[in-house]
């Protein structure tokens, strides 16, 4: 038997590099998988690459509360309800100081990392109440904890749905909804492809960013994926309100 057998999950984000772990991993496990991210086309190829039996897909913009409550409604639609809602999306943003950031900058970022987590978390809730509770899981990083110069915006957002994981516990405990953060170091992905080209632009073959965690290296998608199933699954069954490290110790140095 697998871990999500008969379950329903959403993941958003779900074309980068953690959402398509996940989607492997969660459909390995049983789930039927609603991904849901911007880029059609993108979606399109990894639905394909899993089996579009077990994978649907929706463009939708995650800031935008119609758009929001068309994923949730075409994920009942196609598979009968929800269960388990990974809300992954998120944007680095603009590498500057804070005075170098535009007010722009600030708003794009805490509409995808924060707006988009809370409407998820908003419109999902009523949904998985329905099956008898569930568990959502939140993408936060080690930027959800501590901070480092030049991203302003994307540290705020990170610390910001931490606040937001620990009222959605609370509030969704009486309907047998849990709800817990990730929060992974720097991830093979691209997004730390483009912060070390930015931050580091004469590192050449190096891995700055790696290097300064203990385990000096990058974490792999498939890491941070399978902590998410625990969540999601019956294994993470009295975890809510939890904010779970993943990130070859970088947080242990945290004063």
């Amino acid at each position: 038997m697998g871990k999500l057998d008969n379950k329903v999950a959403i993941i958003t984000g779900g074309s980068g590099g953690i959402g398509q772990a996940a989607a492997r991993l969660f459909t390995s496990e049983g789930a039927k998988v609603m991904l849901v991210d911007l880029n059609h086309d993108a979606l399109a190829k990894v639905a394909h690459s899993i089996g579009e039996d077990k994978v649907a897909y929706m463009a939708a913009d995650v800031t935008d509360a119609e758009q929001v409550k068309g994923y949730i409604a075409k994920t009942v639609e196609r598979f009968g309800g929800v269960d388990v809602t990974l809300l992954n999306a998120g944007i680095e943003g603009k590498i500057a100081f804070i005075q170098d950031q535009g007010d722009d900058d600030f708003d794009k970022v805490m509409a995808v990392n924060v707006r988009g987590v809370w409407l998820g978390m908003k419109y999902a809730m009523p949904e998985m109440a329905k099956r008898g509770g569930g568990s959502i899981v939140i993408t936060s990083s080690t930027a959800g904890i501590r901070a480092v110069p030049k991203l302003s915006p994307y540290i705020a957002s990170k610390h910001a749905v931490i606040g937001l994981m620990r009222s959605g516990a609370m509030e969704g405990a009486k309907d047998k909804i849990r709800v817990n953060t990730v929060n992974p170091s720097p991830i093979d992905t691209q997004m730390i492809t483009r912060l070390e080209d930015v931050i580091n632009p004469n590192r050449g073959n190096a891995q700055p960013m790696a290097d300064t965690t203990p385990l000096r290296r990058y974490g792999e998608p498939e890491e941070v994926a399978r902590l998410m199933l625990f969540l999601g699954s019956e294994e993470g069954s009295f975890c809510t309100g939890g904010v779970y490290m993943v990130d070859g110790g970088v947080s242990a140095g945290r004063s």
